[in-house]
């Protein structure tokens, strides 16, 4: 366990540190007016959070705003670069990103009530997109959505290509008409 700390703390040092990261500059700036450690001034900020999604007003947005900001960003640079491999990454977070979008529509209005609710939604958020190999997205996406898409593609295929041609004979019928 001691080890596997030691390494998201590693990670994380790099990360604060990472000239091709957005927020380094504003960690710089700080580190440099405050003498205070990158990593302490992230740790704050994340309590600071933590702290505000629980009692603050309007949770709802910073959660979304959290969970929307960074990986449109990356997804941008991944689409900007010759690699497919992190293009793959951050379109699997918005297809999960999507996914618990529409389920929590229909339980939005029961677990809004929760204390807690705006923190665990952003943590989640936070899980889905985090740079590790098996982040959320990945594990969500392979444990759950993969194996029913798998499982009813053809299906949903044949209803499309169904629904599509239904779509064509309906707009050929209504050009066709005259008044």
């Amino acid at each position: 366990m001691g080890t596997r700390i030691a390494g998201c703390r590693e990670s994380l040092e790099k990360s604060l540190h990472d000239e091709n990261q957005p927020w380094t500059s504003a960690f710089e700036w700080a580190e440099s007016k405050t003498g205070i450690k990158r990593l302490y001034l992230f740790m704050v900020l994340i309590v600071c959070l933590a702290f505000y999604m629980v009692f603050g007003y309007a949770a709802q947005l910073l959660c979304n705003i959290i969970g929307f900001l960074y990986p449109a960003y990356r997804s941008i640079k991944a689409l900007e670069s010759p690699s497919k491999e992190d293009d793959t990454k951050w379109l699997t977070y918005w297809v999960v990103f999507a996914f618990f979008s529409v389920v929590e529509y229909f339980s939005n209005i029961l677990l809004s009530w929760f204390p807690f609710y705006w923190l665990f939604k952003c943590l989640f958020h936070i899980w889905c997109f985090v740079p590790l190999e098996n982040n959320g997205s990945i594990v969500i996406y392979n444990r759950i959505i993969r194996p029913r898409f798998l499982k009813h593609q053809e299906q949903v295929d044949n209803m499309l290509g169904d629904l599509a041609g239904t779509a064509a004979k309906l707009a050929a019928q209504n050009m066709f008409k005259t008044e």
